[in-house]
């Protein structure tokens, strides 16, 4: 008899990116028993500085802005009851196009093979039932989700199968929704011009495409607050202006696409763990 938990694990590029798309099944799954393993590849220290100062302006302190986000993370993990923190600590390659791109240790330019072997020792180590991370496009083109697709599918690859794989990803749906509730909340949003309407038009999968849909409503509240706990990036949390309610309603749903199963569980499912229980 296998006394092993079953084990979830997500493989995320930042500090906040766990609670964005993962955050109600990462708290569902821990509530049901579930050890849940988080990897953040990067240290986040792209991100904003205290009072909001952007990287590249007076008074950033990368260093002290990883520190800080760390703890942030720590506290989202606390809410979100999860198992194991697990951070690769690679420099955060901020957006594509950014010098930070091809810094020293950048995330973006770590030769694939290197973080895949990194992470195929913890995937021996923790024995994932289920794996979750980006598409190959990082859902938005974020170089360092692109890069954090590439060595999780190159660290499966290298270990014992996996039972089942999974991208997160929006249906397109959602996506228009979503689109609505920030015209809502933000009436002097300008219109996005043409060529921005229809690269965001193109974030996400047509409804059909989308093969797992978990409800995660029961856990909206959990998921807010591990997103609050990364207030240093409030200004870039746009859900957080939604208050907990509205955030619930439209969050209370996370999607993915279904890439590798070795189960044979029924397709579409509403269960990460369908065909393991």
């Amino acid at each position: 008899m296998n006394d092993r938990p079953l084990t979830l694990m997500a493989v995320h590029a930042h500090p906040d990116d766990e609670a964005t798309g993962t955050g109600g099944v990462l708290a569902r799954y821990a509530a049901e028993g579930m050890r849940t393993v988080l990897v953040t590849c990067t240290d986040g220290a792209c991100g904003d500085g205290p009072g909001g100062v952007k990287p590249g302006d007076p008074g950033h302190d990368p260093a002290a802005v990883a520190l800080m986000r760390r703890q942030e993370l720590q506290a989202s993990c606390d809410i979100l009851k999860i198992s194991h923190l697990e951070m690769l600590d690679y420099a955060d390659s901020g957006m594509m196009g950014w010098p930070a791109n091809d810094a020293p240790g950048s995330f973006w330019r770590t030769p694939v093979e290197e973080g895949a072997a990194r992470l195929a020792e913890l995937m021996r180590r923790y024995r994932p039932d289920v794996v979750v991370t980006y598409d190959e496009n990082g859902f938005y083109g974020h170089p360092d989700h692109i890069q954090a697709n590439r060595i999780t599918m190159a660290a499966l690859a290298m270990t014992e199968p996996t039972a089942k794989v999974y991208w997160t990803t929006a249906p397109r749906s959602m996506m228009q929704r979503f689109g609505e509730a920030m015209r809502e909340f933000d009436a002097d949003m300008p219109e996005p011009d043409p060529a921005e309407a229809a690269a965001i038009a193109e974030i996400g999968l047509p409804d059909e495409e989308i093969t797992t849909w978990v409800d995660t409503t029961a856990f909206g509240g959990q998921k807010f607050d591990a997103l609050a706990a990364h207030a240093s990036q409030g200004e870039n949390i746009f859900f957080l202006r939604m208050g907990r309610e509205r955030f619930t309603e439209l969050m209370g749903v996370e999607t993915f696409v279904r890439v590798r199963d070795t189960t044979d569980a029924a397709l579409p499912e509403n269960d990460l763990f369908a065909g393991l229980r």
